[in-house]
This record gives C-alpha cells, sequence and structure tokens, in this order.
C-alpha cells in the first residue's frame, strides 16, 4: 500500500477527471487513471464516479477482490474516512418505483408451484438490466427455445405394478454424494438480481444437500463463497481460462486447496455470442449516454456480458489439456461438447468428463440441445467400448424446467444435470428461501415421476424407458409449453425515441 494515512473524502475528491482519476470501493481509494482505457466496460461508467464513492456500481457486476487483482499495489491509496466522503444521491428512478410497486405486490412463496413461477415473479422484481442479463441467449434466441422444446420431443414408456412405495432419486456426481440427480450449474452476477447474489445458493445447497458449481464471474468472490459452506459441503468450480495462465494456475490450485471437488473448464466460450437483449439495454442504460461520454468515440452497445468477459483467452485448445491434468489433482469435466465427435477426444484426453451443453442457447445460435446431443454421444462412446464407464461421466445442461426433463436425460445416458436459470431466478424472487423452495419442487417432481414411470431408484432409469425418436425431427409439431411460452421475452428491435415522436 503506498499510502498508509487514511484519507478523506475531500482529497479524493480533488481527483476527478480523465488525467487523475481516483475513486473508493468498499471504504478504500483507487488510482484508476491508467486503468480507464482497458476497463471492458469503458471508460464512462469509472468517470461518472470520479473522486466519489462508486462502490454501489461496482458491487453488482464484480466480485469484491476484483479492484485489488486487477490494479497494482502501487494504485491502491488506502482508507477513506466514511465520514468525510459526500454520499453519492441516487435519484429515485421510475424503474425504481416500478420495482418497488412489483416487490410489494409480489406472490407469497406458498403460491409458487412450478420453476417457472420464479422466472415470472423474477422479471418483475429485478431491474431491466439484469433481466436483460440473465434472460438474453444469442443472436435469434432459437437455441435457447430449442433447450425447452428437445424435452418435449421425448416420451416417456412407463413401467406398471411395480412396489414403488418407496422411491429414492439420490445420486453420486463425480463421487459426491447428491440429493437430486441435479447440481446448480454456474451463473454469473448474481448481485444484479438480489444483494446475497451467489451465497444464496450456497446456503441452500448447504441446506439441502445439493452441490453448487461456483462460476468465475460470479458477484461473490470465490473465498466468501466458500466460507459460506458448511463444513464438507461440496463445491464445484466453472473455470474461464485467463489469457495469463499464471493466473488461472493460482486460481485452480487455491480452490483445490479450499476443499473443491471437481474442476469443469468451460470450453464453448472462445468468444462470448451476440446476446442481443444484454445488447439493447446497455444502450439505454445511463452510463451509455453519460455525459463524459461527449466527443468521444465509444462503442456502447456490448453489454454487460462484455464488460465482464474480455479476460478469456480464445487460444484454449486440446493440447492444454495436458496443462491441467498437471496443475491440478481434481477431476477435470469439460464443459460445453456439442458433438460426439469433441466426446472421444476428450474422453481419449483422459478427463473424468464432459457437460453436454450449448451455454444455455447463448453462444452459438442453432447449436443443437444438449439432450439431442446426449444420444449421437453416448451411442459413440458405446461403440468405442468407451461405456460404461466409472470414471467417465456425462452431465447436460440447458432448458431443465421439470424433474421429468432430468429423467428423459438420465433415461439417455446422463449421470446428472445442470440447472443455472431456474436457481438463479428463485434466488432473484425470493433469496435463499426461493432456492429451497425450487429444490423442494425438484423432490415432490421427483417422487411422483418415478412413481409413475415405475422406478424406484435412479438405477432402474433405462433407455427403455423412453421414446427419442423424434428429438432429431426439428420440425416435428408437439403440443405447445404454455408456461415457457408466458416467461419467454421475444426479441425486440430497434426503438425510436419516443420523446421526439
Amino acid at each position: 500500500m503506498s499510502n498508509a494515512r487514511v484519507l478523506t473524502g475531500p482529497e479524493v475528491a480533488k481527483h476527478n477527471s480523465r488525467d487523475d482519476c481516483w475513486i473508493i470501493v468498499h471504504g478504500k481509494a483507487y488510482d484508476v487513471t491508467d486503468f480507464l482505457p482497458e476497463h471492458p466496460g469503458g471508460q464512462a461508467i469509472i468517470l461518472k464516479y470520479a473522486g466519489k464513492d462508486a462502490t454501489v456500481a461496482y458491487e453488482p457486476i464484480h466480485p469484491p477482490d476484483a479492484i485489488t487483482t486487477n490494479l497494482p499495489p502501487s494504485k491502491h491509496l488506502g482508507p477513506v474516512d466514511a465520514s468525510t466522503v459526500a454520499k453519492v444521491v441516487q435519484e429515485v428512478t421510475e424503474e425504481q418505483k416500478r420495482l418497488e410497486k412489483y416487490r410489494a405486490a409480489k406472490p407469497s412463496i406458498d403460491t409458487v408451484i412450478s420453476l417457472h413461477d420464479f422466472e415470472t415473479v423474477a422479471r418483475l422484481v429485478i431491474p431491466e438490466k439484469a433481466w436483460a442479463y440473465y434472460s438474453s441467449a444469442s443472436d435469434d434466441e432459437i437455441t435457447i427455445r430449442e433447450n425447452r422444446m428437445a424435452y418435449q420431443r421425448v416420451w416417456f414408456r412407463p413401467r406398471i405394478l411395480r412396489d414403488v412405495s418407496t422411491v429414492d432419486w439420490s445420486t453420486t456426481i463425480l463421487g459426491q454424494k447428491s440429493t437430486l440427480p441435479v447440481y446448480i450449474s454456474a451463473t454469473a452476477l448474481g448481485k444484479l438480481g438480489h444483494p446475497d447474489g451467489e451465497l444464496c445458493l450456497t446456503r441452500a445447497a448447504a441446506n439441502t444437500g445439493v452441490i453448487q458449481m461456483v462460476a468465475t464471474l460470479a458477484s461473490c468472490s470465490f473465498d466468501e463463497i466458500v466460507d459460506a459452506a458448511k463444513p464438507g459441503q461440496p463445491l464445484f468450480l466453472q473455470l474461464y481460462v485467463n489469457r495469463d495462465r499464471e493466473i488461472t494456475r493460482k486460481y485452480v490450485q487455491h480452490a483445490e486447496k479450499r476443499g473443491v471437488k471437481g474442476l469443469f473448464i468451460t470450453v464453448d466460450a472462445p468468444q462470448l455470442g451476440r446476446r442481443e437483449k444484454d445488447m439493447r439495454m446497455k444502450q439505454v442504460g445511463d452510463e451509455g449516454v453519460a455525459e463524459v461520454q461527449r466527443g468521444q468515440k465509444v462503442k456502447k452497445d456490448e453489454g454487460v456480458a462484455r464488460a465482464i468477459s474480455s479476460f478469456i483467452d480464445p487460444s484454449l485448445s486440446w493440447k492444454d489439456i495436458p496443462w491441467f491434468k498437471s496443475i491440478t489433482k481434481m477431476p477435470i469435466i469439460l464443459k460445453g461438447i456439442g458433438t460426439a465427435e469433441d466426446a472421444i477426444l476428450a474422453y481419449e484426453a483422459g478427463v473424468q468428463g464432459i457437460v453436454l451443453s450449448n451455454h444455455g442457447g447463448r453462444q452459438l445460435d442453432t447449436a443443437r440441445s444438449g439432450l439431442e446431443v446426449l444420444v449421437e454421444v453416448t451411442a459413440a462412446l458405446r461403440a468405442r467400448g468407451y461405456l460404461p464407464n466409472p470414471n467417465f461421466e456425462i452431465y447436460v445442461d440447458g432448458g431443465v424446467r421439470r424433474a421429468s426433463d432430468v429423467l428423459k436425460a438420465l433415461a439417455l445416458g446422463a449421470k446428472a444435470v445442470g440447472v443455472g436459470r431456474p436457481f438463479l431466478y428463485a434466488f432473484c424472487a425470493y433469496g435463499q428461501e426461493g432456492v429451497e423452495k425450487a429444490i423442494q419442487i425438484f423432490r415432490d417432481e421427483f417422487e411422483m415421476n418415478m412413481r409413475l414411470l415405475g422406478a424406484r431408484s435412479i438405477d432402474e432409469i433405462v433407455p427403455e424407458m423412453v421414446d427419442a425418436s423424434a428429438l432429431t425431427s426439428h420440425s416435428v409439431l408437439t403440443p405447445p409449453d404454455n408456461l415457457f411460452h408466458s416467461t419467454y421475452q421475444p426479441l425486440i428491435g430497434a426503438k425510436f425515441n419516443e420523446s421526439k415522436l
């Protein structure tokens, strides 16, 4: 730390220009002058808080340690006397008034009976920018819809007259006990939708025996999340690989020391997809039209995703797998496999599992659903004698909203299923209690569906219990999913400036 004494608000306030820019975050001052051109979200949002306390803008989209990690120690100026810092007056906007109205009228959690309900509530009680980021998918958003529709092209073949007075849906995932064949998949920036962010997931997972995958781009720091876990609570880590491999090595090895049980390396995001709902919200956000941008050439349509992802390494390739195996003893899973060919390469590379995923429809639009890919992957691996193998597990994510969806994936060869957005919407709407309620809904649905299917345990869910013959027929007509369509928000085109009409 370059300055051990306690600074005052007026001292910091003097440094309020592009050529001399200090900000306060969490009670400490930082010199961000040299960092301005590198900030992924653009200079404008930082300059808006030049010489001021920027915590309110910083906190929702950054882990607490982001600024200390990205700025050299010489730029850490030291603590600031809070009593001398002028409060940043936040104007009560029309959106905030709307949010308060809907939060006051929010349905009782006792009335929530499906995962779709959480999405309906979350959409109206979180800021528009948060909703745009969470709900957005790439390009024309065909894949995000296909993820859901794929499950409805698979039909059950239930067995009868079996004693199903007792059914058990518990399992193991990477050798870790789980009360559900479901894990909480990584989603970024939880504090955009709830002040406790991902800690809602951690605490709910502890209370319900479900495994959480911690996101690299979580709003809460990795150590905050691990510290919130109960002793012995299993956690997985989702990894975006940094261009600076030394940063990645330290992160992975720190996670292993903290007891993380599995490393899920995201392999389908050398560049983030164009998520137009998110991009359009960036255009209408206050930092997109800030006065400090006048006269500058500033790209204003990249959205939140761009602001958090510029460090991701597009050079990641198969040749890097041995390096990952050399730096950790954690099981390695490749997250984002979309073909049988790559599933075979992953198996032959010696990893411990794969996630068949299209990133929730947020990457390559018109990529197939993980469920459809599952059929070709299991067939290809079995043809080579690679399956069954207790040391290689296959997971699927994307589009799951019911326990029946999970059962279809298990019947087709998945070990477990990742669920992301539904748990995110659950805590946006109701906090930790919402996540626990979502898990209880899963339990209730598993009990009913397994009895009706004639399966008394996960081991009894076999391929013969489903008819997947229509899965690859993308033009086949199926009954519409009214709940999904009622919550799905269609894309919109460019808007006219209504104030000039």
